[in-house]
């Protein structure tokens, strides 16, 4: 064999191996993840805090993702553009992201000790000390109604808007992460070092490091950024989902060119029972792209839209499953009986021989893209820790697909949706229903 075909071997090897996850806990009893890779002298780091906007109080929605958005605006007493500078002149990077499960924070750096040690202390100084000025809440809160006058535009985020509250009906889900504009104006200054207290503690967070590190070094880097945390309290229980009862259509009125629907009800949860027959399963449905099934009916065979496609969402509890398509008003009641026929067929007769083999190969054959960097990988890893997934998950990943049977799938959807009890939006020169 020579060289060459040698080298492609190892790095086609290296590539498509999943990584292995090691876990501890630090000394207050932080769950850490750590992927040790030497190939780029960096580490990636996050911090997942259980401080999403489920945990906003029902009269300020929005206090989640405005305490998490502010952590780098002042702390400790420096200012953004000092925050920011101690970052950049280390070529580090630093970020904030909110959800409705979790509120994250995460730092590239180069794994060199003196640079790293720095971005460290720096970060160390954004978790445990933010100083939350009241000029810097009032921007933040204008730029967020801005944000909010901007959606009002855009028939995709109102329809997105209605449908998740349609479908959770109440559930902290139901709302958007921004909260509202009523909501956002009775946000304070306190009520950011109250969220921030109650949330961002040792208790209530959980760490993933990739890099080029050893073990050694990664227990002493999380040892030194939690250092200043409080102990805090467990968070409340977290609030159930409840499956969706009826059908519901919901009409708004919006002077755009097109019609934009969208369709579906709860679906699944991480660590699903049925994630993997509902993931391959709807790979041939909507989710892989030109060769799914909506695709094919709606833009190959009718021209009915430009695209059409459907996906689950997980979450801590069950996330949405939703389809939706664009098209002309003239064309919207075909459109939207040839999506739903398309996926009620579905659930009744399932898919192909031909079309589960496909999906299998399309999704385990792009497996390694999917952990190509560190920071991808740093991404699956936070998300395996905080939903408590197995420790194999990315090195089972394809093992499962290939695992999952037709009459898996035929199961799993005919339990799991039922088009019967779609919540259904049009939003666009259409007769609004209010």
């Amino acid at each position: 064999m020579n060289k060459f075909l040698t080298l492609l071997l190892l790095i086609s090897f290296n590539t498509s191996a999943a990584p292995e996850i090691q876990h501890w806990q630090t000394s207050k009893g932080i769950d850490v993840y750590f992927v040790e890779t030497h190939q780029l002298p960096m580490i990636d780091l996050q911090l997942v805090f259980d401080a999403g906007s489920v945990r906003d109080p029902i009269n300020k929605r929005g206090l989640s993702q405005i305490t998490n958005s502010l952590l780098s605006q002042s702390a400790d007493g420096l200012n953004a553009d000092q925050i920011s500078f101690e970052f950049e002149r280390l070529g580090a990077e630093f970020g904030t992201s909110g959800g409705y499960d979790s509120a994250g924070i995460s730092l590239r750096s180069l794994s060199d000790a003196a640079l790293l040690d720095t971005a460290l202390t720096n970060l160390r100084r954004v978790i445990s000390f933010p100083d939350f000025p009241a000029e810097i809440l009032e921007r933040e809160r204008n730029q967020v109604l801005v944000g909010m006058q901007r959606k009002l535009q855009s028939p995709r985020s109102i329809s997105s808007e209605r449908f998740y509250e349609a479908i959770y009906q109440g559930h902290p889900y139901a709302y958007p992460n921004e909260g509202t504009a009523e909501s956002l104006a009775d946000i304070t200054t306190d009520d950011l070092k109250k969220f921030h207290a109650e949330y961002y503690t040792s208790n209530n967070v959980m760490i993933s490091i990739v890099g080029d590190l050893d073990r050694a070094r990664a227990e002493n880097l999380a040892e030194t950024i939690t250092k200043d945390l409080n102990k805090g309290k467990q968070p409340g229980v977290f609030p159930q989902v409840s499956s969706q009862a009826k059908e519901q259509i919901i009409k708004v009125f919006h002077p755009s060119t097109q019609v934009h629907i969208l369709i579906g009800q709860p679906g699944m949860k991480y660590g699903d029972a049925d994630y993997f027959a509902l993931y391959v399963g709807n790979h041939i449905l909507g989710g892989g792209g030109l060769v799914s099934r909506l695709f094919e009916e709606i833009r190959e065979k009718r021209g009915l839209s430009y695209g059409a496609s459907s996906y689950f969402s997980p979450r801590r509890e069950l996330g949405p499953f939703l389809s939706s398509i664009s098209t002309r008003q003239d064309q919207a009641d075909e459109a939207l009986t040839v999506l739903r026929d398309t996926i009620s067929e579905y659930i009744q007769n399932g898919p192909s021989v031909a079309e589960l083999k496909a999906a299998k190969k399309n999704i385990t054959g792009g497996f390694p893209l999917r952990i190509s960097s560190n920071r991808k990988i740093s991404g699956y890893v936070s998300v395996i820790g905080f939903y408590g997934l197995p420790l194999d998950y990315l090195d089972k990943f394809n093992e499962k697909i290939d695992a999952v049977t037709i009459d898996e799938i035929n199961d799993a959807f005919k339990r799991r949706i039922d088009v019967n009890k779609f919540v259904t939006v049009l939003v666009g020169p259409v007769e609004d229903d209010k």
